[in-house]
């Protein structure tokens, strides 16, 4: 499939996709709704044209299903934690700021790393530093060795899971305008 076919059946789906959107809001299927939805969608395709992002890498659907497997796993135990601090007597768990360090290398599955780990109850990405790929993450419960080492295991697991899912080295092929940033520089 060529480029130009790619890029056309990246815009159908988006047409699509909006227009399934703009029937969902309205509450009902009919001819009318569709071919509103399909007018406001060439509209906001035209109007507010999103910037083409690159795919570096490659999906692999088996390490996609494992990665989907694993945030959800880990959102169900994230939301049981958080409830039982709720509910629990006591003072509050202590909160804090953790660091870490990600090799995950495309802006892309960054993202989508960084949407996963807002979707856990009980973390927030406050800060990412791209350049030295560093992610300050709020965490809700920081008070104990054990806390601070379980959200280290579950953010390893998860850029395990991105980079088998998403950039597996074999894989690997920057976009020309971050070439330079993975060839030429390490982080700091």
């Amino acid at each position: 499939m060529t480029l130009l076919n790619r890029t056309r059946v990246l815009r159908l789906f988006v047409l699509l996709w909006l227009t399934f959107v703009w029937v969902l809001l309205w509450g009902n299927v009919s001819a009318a709704n569709i071919l509103g939805g399909l007018a406001v969608g060439a509209v906001v395709m035209v109007a507010l044209p999103l910037p083409r992002v690159d795919v570096e890498g490659r999906v692999h659907l088996r390490a996609v299903v494992k990665l989907i497997a694993v945030v959800l796993y880990y959102s169900v135990i994230s939301s049981a934690q958080v409830a039982w601090a709720a509910l629990r007597p006591g003072p509050p768990p202590i909160t804090g700021v953790l660091r870490h360090r990600v090799s995950i290398q495309s802006d892309l599955v960054l993202t989508l790393l960084i949407d996963a780990l807002n979707l856990v109850p009980g973390t927030m990405v406050l800060e990412i530093d791209k350049r030295r790929r560093l992610l300050y993450v709020h965490v809700l419960d920081v008070g104990t060795e054990k806390s601070v080492e379980q959200f280290r295991r579950i953010i390893g697991k998860y850029e395990q899971y991105f980079i088998e899912s998403f950039e597996r080295p074999s894989d690997w092929k920057p976009a020309p305008w971050h070439r330079d940033e993975y060839e030429g520089s390490s982080p700091e």
